[in-house]
């Protein structure tokens, strides 16, 4: 199964988009499953305030497990993390357009009458799930370009 077959699973079964990614990548971040959906549990829906997109932001956690700095004295690691996450947003922002949860759902995640709003259209089962495939697609691209996992 590929990773984004994994995370349209787990999103179909009613996980966070932020899990669903996250969770894809789990063994390749040294994570287990349950660690990988506890650690994305609380980002879906622009962390329940339509900030960031919660699919974007789970490709985040995966880049920055494989390439964040966590020696202080490792300045190219905080580089090269920088360098995938600008890309990330980037290029999510750029074909998505936007990496704002509340500007792709066009209602306010904030409010009871946003979040009807968003399942009433079925925001969340028809547009939600091509945020997940694009997080992973773009997360999988910028994977090759840093020579994989």
């Amino acid at each position: 199964m590929t990773h984004k077959d994994q995370a349209l699973q787990l999103f179909s079964e009613h996980f966070h988009c932020s899990q669903a990614v996250l969770a894809a990548f789990a063994p390749e971040c040294g994570l287990s499953h349950e660690q990988a959906l506890k650690l994305g549990a609380c980002f879906g829906s622009g962390m329940r305030k339509g900030e960031v997109c919660g699919a974007c932001t789970g490709a985040l956690m995966v880049l920055g497990l494989l390439y964040g700095q966590s020696d202080k004295t490792d300045l190219e690691s905080r580089q090269r993390a920088n360098a995938v996450n600008d890309a990330m947003m980037q290029m999510f922002a750029e074909r998505g357009g936007s990496y704002i949860c509340n500007e792709l759902l066009g209602c306010d995640m904030k409010t009871e009458e946003g979040i009807r709003f968003a399942r009433e259209h079925k925001l969340f089962t028809e547009l939600c799930p091509n945020m997940v495939a694009l997080a992973v697609d773009i997360l999988e691209e910028i994977l090759t370009l840093q020579g994989g996992v």
